[in-house]
């Protein structure tokens, strides 16, 4: 299954029915589990720990040398994980710092042309549309969509659930089940159609858009909003999550007014 024209170094772990074909390089310390596929002109570098039944496209390179002055050549890491499809020419850079790495986790969609930074995480079950750009230690929560060309500063951290539209440029934190749009980025309301794709009940839609509009429609401070959902909305997951990630970042969200953070 490993095409005689492919370079695969010796001290590479290569898993049970893994396919690389023709002109694909291989490099030391490197580690690909069972099932994966590696197309032709593909890259995978050192300090790359993929998992299993991944495909990664033609002309990708996986755990690129970090594009950060911080890093000075230290043995660093890049983790993928099982079931991920990795399209033509994205380039996921390895951490700058021995412990964390960059994170891939399951299940998602990473199309082509996209740039994921150092010590970024995604979480896994998510879409990365054609030509993103995810900075240093950003974060996308799981079963997040970031649409073509979104540009996801450092730092910056996605929700769960999200959809980020094409061209939005993020700068912060966006918070669990919203979709965000334009340029600066606007909150454009609920990601419900997707929510009940996936189960979520008509209730749940329907605390989650009441816990929103106290944030973005009311015109009061974040911390007033979150003490407002507390008294409006049950004790529930849904509400402890929205006003969990809010806390968590000290009120910080993309899309408020600054006099209102």
């Amino acid at each position: 299954m490993i095409s005689p024209l492919a370079y695969v170094d010796p001290n590479a772990k290569i898993g049970a029915n893994v396919t690389i074909h023709p002109f694909a390089y291989i490099d030391a310390n490197v580690e690909i589990g069972d099932g994966c596929e590696i197309m032709s002109y593909t890259s995978i570098l050192k300090g790359t720990r993929m998992g299993k039944n991944n495909k990664v496209y033609q002309n990708s390179i996986i755990g690129a040398d970090p594009q950060d002055f911080r890093w000075h050549g230290e043995e660093t890491y890049c983790y993928i994980g099982d079931n991920n499809v990795i399209r033509e020419h994205v380039i996921i850079n390895r951490g700058i710092r021995t412990e964390g790495g960059t994170r891939i986790g399951d299940d998602s969609f990473i199309m082509a042309e996209t740039h994921i930074g150092h010590d970024s995480h995604i979480k896994g079950r998510s879409v990365i549309g054609n030509g993103v750009t995810i900075a240093g230690d950003a974060e996308v929560g799981e079963c997040s969509i970031l649409s073509s060309g979104v540009i996801l500063h450092e730092n910056s951290n996605v929700g769960q659930w999200c959809l980020i539209k094409g061209g939005c440029r993020i700068s912060g934190n966006v918070p669990p089940f919203v979709i965000m749009a334009h340029n600066p980025a606007v909150y454009f309301g609920v990601n419900a159609v997707i929510l009940r794709k996936h189960g979520y009940t008509e209730e749940q839609i329907d605390d989650i858009a009441k816990a929103y509009r106290h944030i973005y429609q009311s015109g009061t401070s974040v911390f007033n909003a979150l003490k407002r959902i507390e008294a409006d909305l049950d004790e529930s997951e849904i509400r402890d999550v929205i006003v969990g990630f809010v806390r968590d970042r000290n009120l910080k969200i993309v899309a408020i007014p600054r006099d209102l953070e």
